[in-house]
């Protein structure tokens, strides 16, 4: 099959072209920034314009699309104008264009107020409900995408949940500065009952719905490892691979997600670029616990996780080199980050 993969120049994105590539598929690759990706045909551009959407649609037959304006706080205008109206018009390229397959990398936060989650499913997107810019602009592209699903266009939702790994820009090394000099916070003592997703999984997860596209299309999925936990044990192992001391002071999560409310709307009105210690969605994820039912995504996509949570780490402790080497924390160049986090 010949597959464009949008937001390839961002951790899961690279992944899912590497493990294409590798399955014996014709790759393209379509992002703003190059994609470091040996064996695609990389193309250069933004879902913002009609003709370079288009052209990077061209012979495709199945689409994986993770390109997203990803962050805690901007513009809403910014969010509409990528997530939203770039997702129009990619599907509406696509359709024209012929493809068959189409997998929308969406989010679990489409469809969460901020309460808490214990073991459903995938929940109908709701964009009035959704918090911040990216969940309601992400809720309304997955309604837009589902939408245009039909026998001939075959449209499925995936929602990779926290995904993390060596290289991952979005959680891993925040959570490294932060922890590093003594910022980053437990929220209630770090009890919130959460799962995540391992990059490698994730990505053969969003392959699998590309292949299993007959049996799911026109339906959301959650995708996570499947083991969830307390939200203080992740980070004390994230910290601990990348060696630096794990956090040891609490805060109240009411207390956060009031404050991560107030400063969402200074950082906004102060038109500030880089993002704010805290806000009201980060601290509900840091809070409250959120994990899924699997059993349904597993027999749909006829997969399962190959790399455990544990595993992972392990290859977390590997990427940052051995204790005895390390230097205080400092962020290794391995080339470019993640831009298409998914929460």
């Amino acid at each position: 099959m010949r597959v464009l993969v949008t937001g390839a120049s961002g951790l899961l994105g690279r992944e899912v072209a590497r493990l294409l590539v590798r399955q014996g598929h014709a790759v393209t690759t379509f992002q703003r920034r190059p994609a470091v990706v040996d064996g695609v045909e990389d193309l250069t551009g933004s879902v913002a314009d009609v003709e370079a959407v288009r052209r990077a649609v061209t012979g495709a037959e199945g689409v994986i699309h993770l390109a997203a304006k990803v962050s805690f706080t901007g513009r809403a205008a910014d969010f509409d104008q990528v997530n939203i109206e770039g997702t129009r018009r990619l599907l509406r390229a696509a359709r024209e264009g012929g493809v068959r397959d189409f997998v929308f990398v969406s989010s679990p936060s489409v469809a969460n107020s901020g309460t808490a989650i214990a073991g459903l499913g995938a929940g109908p997107a709701d964009p009035d409900r959704a918090h911040g810019h990216y969940a309601s602009t992400k809720a309304e592209a997955e309604l837009l995408a589902l939408a245009a699903d039909s026998p001939e266009f075959r449209v499925a939702a995936v929602r990779p949940h926290i995904v993390w790994g060596p290289g991952d820009t979005q959680l891993v090394e925040r959570v490294l500065e932060r922890a590093g000099r003594g910022r980053l916070p437990l929220l209630d003592a770090g009890a919130a009952l959460i799962d995540t997703t391992y990059v490698d999984n994730a990505a053969s997860a969003l392959v699998a719905a590309l292949h299993r596209s007959e049996h799911i299309h026109g339906r959301a999925l959650v995708v996570t490892n499947g083991e969830p936990r307390p939200v203080g044990e992740l980070l004390a192992g994230i910290c601990a691979a990348g060696g630096v001391p794990a956090p040891s002071w609490s805060v109240p999560g009411r207390l956060a997600r009031a404050a991560g409310s107030v400063v969402e709307k200074v950082w906004i009105r102060a038109g500030r670029e880089e993002e704010p210690p805290m806000t009201r969605f980060l601290a509900e994820q840091l809070s409250t616990a959120h994990w899924f039912d699997q059993r349904e995504t597993r027999e749909l996509l006829n997969w399962a996780p190959a790399v455990s949570i544990d595993e992972g780490l392990a290859r977390l402790a590997d990427y940052y080199g051995p204790p005895s080497i390390r230097l205080p924390y400092q962020r290794p160049f391995r080339g470019r980050g993640w831009h298409t986090g998914h929460v």
